[in-house]
């Protein structure tokens, strides 16, 4: 998200900080992902909303007219900041909705101490649904009810996860704009973003020591200058070595790739 929209996206993150506070902040989220539905399906109210040409201050009053007394008082307020500002497009305006909604979630999590909790069970709850293609079908499939998706969600995560990680899992399966498993890595993004640090996919042929996690995420600090959280999935296939991703970069250290390398050498 570039130019207008980043900035209209700024200003409402911050008040979104302001607003989260203590146990209101999951209520916050779960109204600003209903808000941002209404306005995904009103087409017509997306387009006055997104209209480069609308007084600022007349979209307020009409996302204040709309959603008074069906959110709380914060919820319009974090409303009223991001329609008040300039957005490129509809979609930027969902996606920054969507995302505003995600980090009450983030904020609330943090409260509780818990947002490593929720980047990991976020990126299990991924890898666990990517890894089952029958349960991927019965979560993805559009000719099922979003109702019945959800519901499956909030079952295979009762007692496993936090509120927060199914919460979002639950809206995961709701995304307009994106795949279930990209809403779900774009979720941990956001944790890592409020946080800070940046996320990191390792790939390694045997689990990794708490030891061996503590050692590459120091090293990866020192190159990126910046936290870094580690999303480890082991893959035995690889034979051995590590493989780490991170956004556009790839640190690949595995046989596999030693192997490839020699052989091209070796035809070179």
């Amino acid at each position: 998200m570039r130019g207008f929209s980043a900035e209209s996206l700024a200003r409402a993150e911050e008040c979104v900080t302001q607003r989260a506070r203590d146990r209101q902040a999951e209520r916050l989220g779960d109204e600003l992902f209903a808000a941002a539905e209404v306005i995904h399906q009103q087409g017509a109210l997306r387009r006055v909303l997104t209209d480069p040409s609308a007084n600022g201050d007349a979209k307020e009053a009409l996302v204040r007219a709309v959603f008074a007394g069906k959110v709380s008082q914060s919820t319009l307020d974090v409303l009223s900041t991001a329609v008040s500002g300039r957005w490129s497009s509809g979609r930027d305006l969902l996606d920054g909705l969507e995302r505003l909604g995600v980090l009450a979630y983030v904020i609330s999590a943090d409260r509780e101490g818990r947002v490593d909790d929720l980047e990991d069970e976020l990126f299990r709850f991924g890898r666990l649904v990517a890894g089952d293609p029958r349960l991927r079908d019965a979560l993805t499939h559009k000719q099922v009810p979003i109702q019945h998706r959800q519901a499956l969600v909030s079952q295979l995560l009762d007692g496993k996860a936090s509120s927060a990680t199914t919460r979002l899992a639950v809206h995961a399966v709701a995304s307009w704009g994106q795949s279930f498993e990209n809403a779900l890595e774009s979720y941990q993004r956001v944790a890592a973003d409020y946080q800070q640090r940046v996320l990191a996919t390792v790939r390694t042929a045997i689990p990794l020591t708490s030891d061996e996690q503590e050692r590459l995420s120091a090293a990866l600090h020192r190159i990126y200058s910046r936290d870094v959280h580690l999303n480890v999935v082991v893959d035995p296939a690889m034979l051995g070595g590590i493989r780490v991703e991170l956004g556009d970069d790839i640190i690949d250290g595995t046989v596999i790739a030693r192997l490839h390398d020699a052989r091209r050498k070796m035809t070179s």
